[in-house]
């Protein structure tokens, strides 16, 4: 693969001057190819089981379902770009999703069934979703590896550097700024959606109610969970975004029997 493409946006920066939180080295289809390929070292993992599609149509007809009412509202950025797929994994102690570049999403079994309702996963579909289409996944992958060695992975370097990548996925610490990002575009995702607009606010709400304070490594970035939902339940004020609790009807189920269709 040629990477003189990518090396533009660093030229550009180079002569004008651009903050580092700024620059982007990667091309979209850089993001995908990856994403295809961190994709490819997760599923091939053996610490990590994947449920497979074919086994679980009906659990990933809802998921599928759920993300295509997101990805119709027409505020995802590359919605036609990103292959937007979807990968759940069985383990029920963990509570996490995480997503790469490209827009590879994982969400753990654990998560699932300690929601309560569709507009809460929702509204962590949506950040995870914003992850992507923002390019925090990508920015951040940068800052954690450095430029050269992910350009070394996208041109079929070493292989442990990729397993490397895939392994650090699921805690990538993201910014206060990129959280926050994350949390307004998953409310204005939903917000034209029959989802709550702040259904990721249900979920930090539990968290508090339960006394913890420490939010599961996927969302643990500051803010803390109390003025997370605060900020969000403000931005769906701001977007004028119904917030009252409903239960929306996905792929002709409801959230508690969503569940039941996995292990």
């Amino acid at each position: 693969m040629k990477v003189y493409h990518t090396l533009i946006p660093f030229a550009f920066c180079f002569l004008l001057g651009c903050k580092s939180g700024g620059i982007f080295l990667f091309s979209i289809q850089d993001d995908i190819n990856l994403g295809q390929q961190v994709d490819a070292e997760i599923e091939a993992d053996p610490t990590i089981i994947i449920l497979e599609e074919s086994q679980y149509p009906e659990a990933y007809a809802y998921l599928n379902t759920m993300k295509e009412m997101i990805l119709e509202t027409g505020e995802v950025r590359y919605r036609e770009e990103f292959p937007w797929e979807l990968h759940i994994v069985y383990d029920d102690n963990v509570l996490n999703a995480f997503a790469t570049p490209g827009g590879f999403i994982y969400i753990y079994t654990g998560l699932i069934h300690y929601l309560d309702d569709a507009s809460s996963l929702s509204g962590v579909l949506g950040h995870e979703i914003a992850h992507s289409d923002n390019r925090h996944s990508s920015r951040q992958m940068q800052k954690q590896f450095g430029v050269r060695l992910l350009f070394e992975v996208l041109t079929g370097g070493d292989p442990g550097t990729l397993a490397q990548i895939a392994s650090s996925l699921w805690g990538l610490s993201f910014s206060r700024s990129d959280e926050t990002d994350a949390d307004n575009s998953s409310v204005r995702y939903l917000c034209e959606t029959a989802f709550n607009a702040d259904g990721a606010a249900n979920f930090f709400q539990k968290i508090t109610d339960e006394g913890n304070t420490s939010p599961p490594q996927f969302l643990s970035t500051h803010p803390n969970p109390d003025n997370r939902v605060e900020n969000i339940q403000e931005e769906a004020s701001l977007q004028n975004c119904n917030t009252e609790l409903m239960e929306p009807i996905v792929n002709g189920r409801t959230y508690a029997e969503f569940k039941t269709l996995l292990p």
